[in-house]
């Protein structure tokens, strides 16, 4: 099938079949890595059933699972964000990233129910937190405090000085055992210069819009709480 638009110069269309080509080698490339994630061995059991609180009360780990359903999506929310974050906001408020992308899963969320569970953990105190979603508008997420557990710790989202960090971990149940399937580890591995971690970019609706424009991701532009 030959692809044309109307007005193209043969310059344009002769690039555009180059770069085609390299997307066909990325999509390529995302399937083998999506399928080696799939074969990983079993990972490491939890080392408890954490205690949660959400909005209705304490939750432990374990009843994070919906029935019948054994895949568990995790968000570590940044709330308290980091110290260092200088953007608009309370300094012990919510990090404006973390919103951004929390904004965009809200809505995927209802879709992915089916199919997983997601819930979305932060450091805060629970009366806190549900009265940010409740603020935010969002209508499926799930979320819960694990203030007073080490689960933040234990998963790579807080540092030994315990500020917090934006981790996406997977677990999967198997009978009665919880382990650890994925983390977003690429979040601290090395990056090169003038490129952002993309620990979870294939999930940044925002960010990969961006990369589809002429003008691509501005290096100094940051995701806002408000947008005035």
């Amino acid at each position: 099938m030959a692809i044309t638009y109307p007005g193209e110069s043969a310059e344009y269309r002769a690039a555009r079949d180059r770069l085609l080509e390299r997307e066909i080698q990325l999509r390529r490339e995302l399937e083998g890595v999506a399928a080696e994630r799939r074969a990983l061995p079993p990972g490491g059991e939890i080392p408890e059933d954490y205690v949660f609180h959400g909005a209705d009360g304490a939750v432990r780990f374990s009843e994070l699972f919906a029935p019948g359903l054994d895949s568990l999506v995790l968000y570590s929310f940044m709330f308290p964000r980091d110290p260092g974050d200088d953007r608009p906001g309370e300094r012990d408020g919510a990090c404006p990233s973390c919103v951004a992308l929390l904004d965009q899963l809200d809505g995927s969320a209802l879709h992915v129910a089916p199919k997983l569970s997601f819930a979305v953990i932060a450091r805060t105190p629970a009366e806190r937190l549900l009265a940010f979603g409740e603020e935010r508008g969002w209508r499926h997420l799930r979320l819960f405090s694990s203030d007073g557990t080490t689960y933040n710790r234990d998963y790579l989202a807080e540092t030994a000085e315990g500020h917090q960090r934006p981790m996406l971990n997977v677990f999967h149940r198997d009978g009665d055992t919880i382990r650890h399937f994925w983390g977003s580890e690429l979040f601290y591995a090395p990056a090169e210069a003038g490129q952002d971690t993309r620990h979870i970019g294939t999930l940044e609706a925002s960010w990969n819009m961006f990369d589809l424009t002429p003008e691509g991701r501005d290096p100094v532009w940051d995701e806002q709480l408000r947008y005035d």
